[in-house]
């Protein structure tokens, strides 16, 4: 499975916005801009916490079986592959997701005097953060759950000639 790179996240992130951005100055010059929910820095927080307590969770787990400790509760591989796919793919949604709020808010800054809008430019802002929460977390569990380097590469012999 291949490592999350930030640049591809932050890459995501800036095209999300910038499309964003051109939606909403074009979506607001046809009609009424749509609202950015107030559930929405609420939904990107507890992915961001459900991903960090996954993290949390197996890192004490993997200590426990590394140190091995009596009865401590090992970790399949298998689930630690379905955490890291699910910090990854949560990762990538939300890079774009908060891309298209960051666009909007940016919109939404220059109306700072109308009160609705006002909330609106909050609202996103706050989204962005909370998803830049689920970024830092699911890089945080794909540490967790990544494997030891080998000591050399596969293949090379162990003697000496």
């Amino acid at each position: 499975m291949k490592q999350l790179r930030v640049k591809v996240l932050i890459g995501l992130f800036v095209v999300a916005g910038v499309l964003s951005w051109a939606g909403a100055r074009l979506w607001d010059a046809l009609g009424t801009l749509p609202s950015v929910p107030l559930a929405a820095p609420i939904v990107l927080a507890v992915i961001a916490a459900v991903l960090l307590a996954t993290a949390l969770s197996l890192r004490s787990r993997l200590k426990a079986q590394r140190e091995r400790r009596p009865g401590a509760k090992g970790v399949e591989p298998m689930m630690a592959a379905r955490a890291v796919v699910f910090g990854q793919a949560s990762a990538l949604v939300t890079a774009v997701v908060s891309g298209m709020y960051g666009g909007a808010g940016v919109f939404l800054l220059s109306f700072l005097d109308v009160p609705a809008r006002r909330d609106q430019a909050i609202y996103a802002g706050l989204a962005v953060l909370a998803g830049a929460g689920v970024v830092a977390a699911a890089l945080f569990l794909e540490r967790v759950c990544k494997l030891p380097e080998d000591e050399e590469p596969p293949g090379a012999s162990t003697t000496t000639a």
